[in-house]
């Protein structure tokens, strides 16, 4: 295990996170000042954030330039029969035009209710909870019960708005949410901590593909389903070598998979990967 961490630092502490961030939708929340815009635009970035990077990026960027400087005002102040023509024609995989419009409906309702992100989810966290998990419950529940008829008509919820906000009730690694969660608490590197009260290490890793895969190359998890149950086993080994950050190592094991350097349809590169002889 003495190698796991030493590896895992070494990755840490000799990564680019500026050079980095430029390939990441946390560019998009750095763009702000003003902590209302950073945790609002944060969270419709990370709603997007699957896919290849650049695909959903275009996206992410076209929908805030028409949000202005201030999107917290933006959705303050947003009333679907007048703003909804200014999102005309745009959509991303599964989001069809109007759930992405009934996106910033109920992001601006919620605002409205408790002011803030933060505010919303605190309503549903607990201190003693193990992790952010029952938090995210609540807060997906939330959001999920707010009235839909003023954008589709009828209280409905269809597939692809639906597919904003997962929950872990249903198994779902969540790591859209985990990561939009990551941004907003821990107070490190290129995250920007706004968020105060809920420790760094109640947080679940942003499951993905390459998080995944290097995980199970180094142990931390046998699982092969990429489901919320891994993901608490993932971070939970990582806790053994940062029980109060292990979130630390997110970036840059995510970073190695999606540079290119890990490629398991590659056996080339296998061979020369730093983590084949770690153990």
């Amino acid at each position: 295990m003495e190698k796991v961490k030493h590896l895992l630092d070494r990755f840490y502490k000799g990564y680019n996170f500026k050079e980095r961030m430029l390939h990441d939708p946390i560019e998009f929340p750095h763009r702000y000042k003003r902590p209302e815009d950073i945790e609002i635009s944060g969270f419709l970035a990370s709603c997007f954030a699957y896919g290849k990077v650049g695909l959903f990026k275009p996206v992410i960027g076209k929908i805030l330039s028409i949000m202005g400087k201030n999107p917290y005002d933006f959705l303050l102040e947003f009333k679907v029969d007048e703003r909804q023509k200014l999102f005309s024609g745009i959509k991303y995989r599964f989001n069809e035009n109007r759930d992405i419009i009934c996106l910033l409906y109920i992001s601006g309702e919620m605002l409205r209710k408790y002011k803030s992100i933060e505010n919303a989810f605190k309503d549903f966290y607990k201190k003693n909870d193990n992790d952010i998990g029952h938090g995210l419950m609540g807060f997906i529940d939330y959001m999920l019960g707010i009235d839909t008829s003023k954008v589709y008509g009828r209280n409905i919820m269809p597939d692809g708005f639906i597919q904003f906000f997962p929950s872990p009730v249903k198994g779902s690694a969540c790591k859209r949410m985990n990561l939009f969660l990551r941004w907003m608490i821990r107070d490190r590197d290129i995250d920007f901590g706004i968020w105060k009260g809920i420790p760094k290490n109640k947080l679940i890793i942003p499951l993905d593909t390459h998080i995944a895969r290097i995980s199970r190359c180094l142990g931390f998890t046998n699982r092969k389903s990429q489901d919320w149950k891994t993901a608490v086993e993932i971070t939970s080994a990582l806790k053994k070598f940062d029980p109060e950050d292990p979130l630390k190592y997110d970036f840059a094991m995510c970073h190695h998979g999606i540079s290119g350097l890990c490629e398991p349809d590659k056996a080339d590169k296998c061979k020369t990967c730093v983590l084949k002889n770690v153990f």
